[in-house]
């Protein structure tokens, strides 16, 4: 019985400091949002969660860590989001069109995400001066894109084509697509991502044969 209770309690105290983690990322995503990267500073994002410093000082070891956390998490969400509606599609090419729409009717529904992502892929550096999440962050997400193209190759929905190349490529506009709203709000991302999506199926998408020997002589 006490080894049960003592189970009991740790799986509460795991759910309750879960929630505490979600409950001050989310602070910080609002701050970050706000007030830009500088001005978030530990104390600032422990008043807008009501919460004293000390206490994100007991969950992140420091700020760096807790900026990383507005990364991971953030990602993860986008990735659990996009990975199961483009595991939904049916074919390579609608994979890549699904991919695009789903990361920006994601991202629109949350804008202040978006601004802290911004904010933070600027500023965060490493121990040696150098940016935190340069290119080489997204090296995961070229590997996907780079599978997914290799599908469609050997499925002889695609044209023989880099798969990285075309993987940066893809990602890259993506993040400009994003860039580009977080600098003009006006703009619809989602329309922005169909225009996107059209140009990359055209880059892609092989060719139909032609039967020479039907061609007039």
């Amino acid at each position: 019985m006490r080894s049960e209770i003592g189970r009991e309690g740790q799986h509460e105290r795991s759910f309750i400091e879960k929630a505490r983690r979600a409950q001050i990322i989310e602070s910080a995503v609002a701050v970050i949002s706000e007030a830009g990267y500088a001005k978030a500073s530990l104390a600032r994002i422990a008043q807008h969660a009501g919460i004293s410093k000390g206490v994100i000082s007991y969950h992140f070891d420091g700020k760096h860590e807790l900026m990383e956390q507005v990364v991971e998490q953030t990602y993860t969400a986008v990735a659990e989001n996009v990975v199961r509606r483009v595991l939904s599609a049916s074919t390579a090419r609608e994979m890549v069109r699904t991919h695009i729409m789903a990361v920006a009717e994601f991202m629109r529904a949350r804008p202040a995400h978006l601004r802290a992502l911004g904010e933070i892929f600027v500023n965060l550096r490493n121990d040696d001066g150098s940016l935190r999440y340069g290119v080489a962050a997204s090296e995961p997400i070229y590997r996907g894109l780079e599978d997914l193209f290799r599908g469609g190759q050997a499925d002889g929905e695609f044209r023989d084509f880099d798969p990285r190349v075309m993987a940066v490529s893809l990602q890259a506009s993506i993040d400009s697509m994003f860039g580009y709203w977080a600098a003009y709000p006006e703009h619809d991302p989602e329309a922005h991502a169909r225009e996107l999506a059209d140009i990359f199926d055209h880059a892609t998408r092989a060719e139909p044969r032609t039967d020479e020997s039907a061609a007039p002589q």
